[in-house]
């Protein structure tokens, strides 16, 4: 199985997370952000599948998209009202 999506898998799954999980894309970062000091992408997904019941698929890509934008200086999206 491959540790990563193609760029068209992941763009779907990231476009879905809200209505999949019910909490927005910011939402699932800040829970990254005040988590475990977890080090690995694989340590981090396994995490938030067990702990929210996150498909794997997803728990991948949210941790893949965060660490995306990290490493890229994005701003994270702040929607947040």
């Amino acid at each position: 199985m491959s540790l990563t999506h193609s760029p068209e898998k992941h763009a779907l799954l990231i476009d879905r997370i809200p209505t999949v999980t019910g909490r927005k894309l910011h939402e699932w970062f800040d829970v990254l952000e005040r988590g475990p000091g977890l080090a690995s992408c694989s340590e981090r997904s396994h995490w938030l599948t067990d702990e929210y019941g996150l498909s794997n698929g997803y728990a991948r890509a949210i941790v893949q998209e965060f660490d995306r934008r990290r490493r890229n200086r994005s701003t994270v999206p702040s929607q947040r009202s």
